[in-house]
């Protein structure tokens, strides 16, 4: 009954959100089904106050700086005009004969340096409406475009990404931002590359059927992301915030932090481990270093500097809040007795080689919950200390955990009723009917190639 219990309230979960449910409303009303089904009723109110509330909130105290800045910085790239001066200078340069290229490298140049992959949909958007519309290739493929740029290995794979994806992990494993490298990198190859290939392909088909762009009934998304709006920027210097937040991430995490007897501050914060923290305190430093940059040097270019701030520190709100109800939802249904039999049978998946195991858990919750971060979050939360053990005593390389982790939750993530997808598809004007099958393809049938790749690798030659 335990097992039933959390599978109605899971099913439930997905149903209500693909719906558009808010999971802030969701997640506790869901969790408190799985509790009462369970046959808890005593323990619901305590479960909710002490586990539920407990797990948001430390969740909330870990990430919440890193939501902020984040938000903050994607919002000041924006309106500052250096996301849309880095979005024409790619396509000049790129020009509308491969539109896909186009669309698909300024999403990834703008994701990689830290912009929020829903600023980056909304300012790429119109750029890719007209380019698409000039090389007479179907709308439809818009979303996929967006999706294989911003969705995938710039979020997962590639090391030194300032996403939240690859945060999640450091304080579970004690690694950073940079974990596994050169692994990262084939990952973020294949997905690029097959990714590219297969976009193309449709684009080839298309043209041999007679498809166009087609007759749709163009609207643009309200956003403040505005190309008539935006003060224009010369591309050199608004590729500055971009550099600054990968190069300070990496001076920090090699450089400065390595050099530093930190041991004072275990001295004084008895729960503070410098070693597990110094990977996300890089990327703090790098976002913020980024943004102060942004403000100081276009200070009189702002045209309003305080709704601009104000708008990216309002952003960070829900996505933070949206994963932290997630992350109390998996701690309600890890105390459940069914989710001891789900986590055995996980976890003894593959007995010799605990990439497997967490490659499954990570793909199984991020699917569940329609979220990456969600998924990932949960699956930490509940088998991190498990996987550390797991790995050490396989002789698994933390940093290699690290990297599978979030190829793995970067895969099963955008089922159809995922916010992003959602979001994404309500900016393009399209439908899942329309473009969800493409939109599969690149952000899940190819991530997944990717992570059993790495698996493979990582298996015979380890970390690297």
């Amino acid at each position: 009954m335990g097992m039933l219990a959390i599978v109605i309230s899971l099913m439930l979960l997905m149903f209500f959100a693909y719906r558009g449910i808010s999971v802030l409303l969701l997640a506790p009303l869901m969790a408190s089904l799985a509790v009462l089904l369970s046959g808890d009723v005593a323990f619901l109110l305590p479960i909710y106050t002490d586990t539920f509330m407990k797990a948001l909130g430390n969740y909330v105290i870990q990430f919440f700086p890193l939501f902020l800045l984040g938000a903050l910085f994607g919002q000041l790239m924006a309106d500052s005009g250096a996301a849309q001066s880095i979005s024409n200078g790619i396509v000049k340069r790129l020009g509308t004969h491969h539109v896909v290229l186009t669309v698909v490298i300024a999403c990834a140049v703008l994701t990689y340096g830290g912009v929020s992959l829903f600023v980056v949909a909304f300012a790429i958007y119109p750029i890719s409406r007209e380019l698409f519309r000039q090389a007479n290739v179907p709308k439809r493929l818009i979303p996929a475009s967006i999706a294989l740029g911003s969705f995938t290995f710039t979020m997962t794979a590639l090391p030194g990404t300032p996403s939240i994806q690859n945060a999640i992990p450091i304080p579970y494993f004690g690694t950073n931002s940079f974990a596994a490298p050169g692994l990262g990198v084939i990952a973020g190859l294949i997905m690029l590359g097959l990714g590219i290939f297969y976009l193309q392909s449709r684009v080839k088909k298309a043209a041999a059927c007679g498809e166009g762009y087609g007759a749709h009934t163009e609207r643009e998304a309200e956003t403040t992301n505005n190309a008539d709006i935006a003060p224009t920027m010369a591309l050199p210097i608004a590729l500055i915030p971009l550099v600054m937040v990968i190069g300070l991430n990496a001076l920090f995490t090699y450089g400065v932090f390595p050099a530093m007897d930190l041991s004072f501050i275990s001295d004084a914060f008895e729960n503070v481990t410098p070693s597990r923290q110094t990977g996300l305190w890089a990327i703090l430093i790098a976002l913020l270093s980024a943004s102060a940059w942004l403000i100081i040097t276009r200070w009189r270019h702002w045209q309003d500097l305080k709704a601009t701030v104000n708008q990216g520190c309002l952003g960070s709100l829900l996505p933070i809040f949206n994963t932290a109800s997630e992350v109390g939802y998996g701690a309600v249904i890890a105390t459940l007795a069914g989710f001891a039999i789900i986590r055995d049978a996980v976890l003894n998946v593959s007995p010799g080689n605990p990439l497997i195991s967490e490659a499954m858990a990570m793909s199984v919750l991020a699917g569940i919950t329609g979220s990456s971060s969600g998924g990932l979050s949960i699956a930490l939360q509940t088998l991190g200390s498990e996987y550390l053990a797991m790995a050490e005593q396989a002789g698994i390389s933390p940093e290699l955990m690290h990297r599978v982790a979030t190829l793995a939750a970067g895969g099963m993530d955008t089922l159809p009723h995922s916010g992003a997808v959602i979001t994404l598809l309500a900016i393009c004007g399209l439908t899942h009917r329309q473009s969800y099958a493409n939109v599969a393809m690149v952000t899940i049938v190819l991530p997944i190639a990717a992570l059993l790749s790495v698996i493979f690798l990582g298996t015979m030659f380890g970390s690297f």
